[in-house]
């Protein structure tokens, strides 16, 4: 099987910071907690608030709106920045891991073609994280708790943070834009 990050690998973009952005556009009531959103990013950019906690805070905001709504209208408009190297490479046995909130990139996965969806647990009404960000070593973990034994042909990312996915496939591939590269092997060790 080949393994896939999603954001800035299949997608061209982060899916998460592109649908803040097209909710906040769509839905005024999100306006009303603007200055909450700023001093979470503040507090985020200063390193007082990790990751984790800056991204549920972020993600409150669903909250406000109809999600479902907005998710397959934000579908619509985006699944057009599925890079076209993905589409030629696609297996049906393809699996794809990331940091993102699940309930975000499964509906472009499924109409990609792909069923296997490893992502961040967030509740899609509160935006509260049901467990760990799938990031990093969690990838992993997620992987192995989904196909206990389960070996990776090939993988690909844009970002060496997938080290230890990328350790587990027999091949590793960095998408850089619309290229896509060997992985640096002085960057597996």
């Amino acid at each position: 099987m080949n393994v896939y990050d999603f954001d800035n690998t299949i997608l061209r973009g982060d899916s998460t910071a592109r649908f803040f952005a097209w909710c906040l556009a769509r839905c005024p009531r999100m306006w009303l907690d603007a200055p909450g959103q700023i001093g979470n990013a503040l507090l985020f950019v200063l390193k007082v608030r990790k990751k984790q906690a800056f991204k549920q805070r972020m993600l409150s905001f669903l909250s406000r709106i109809d999600v479902e709504r907005q998710l397959e209208r934000f579908w619509a408009k985006n699944l057009s920045r599925v890079k076209p190297f993905y589409r030629e490479r696609h297996r049906e046995d393809d699996v794809v891991i990331s940091a993102s909130p699940e309930f975000l990139i499964r509906p472009a996965c499924a109409s990609l073609g792909i069923r296997h969806v490893l992502g961040s647990p967030v509740d899609m009404r509160s935006g509260r994280f049901l467990g760990p960000n799938c990031h990093g070593r969690e990838k992993v973990n997620r992987f192995y708790a989904a196909f206990p034994g389960g070996k990776i042909d090939e993988f690909y990312s844009d970002s060496y943070s997938d080290q230890p996915l990328a350790d587990l496939a027999k091949r590793a591939f960095l998408v850089r834009g619309e290229d896509v590269l060997p992985w640096d092997a002085k960057k597996r060790r």
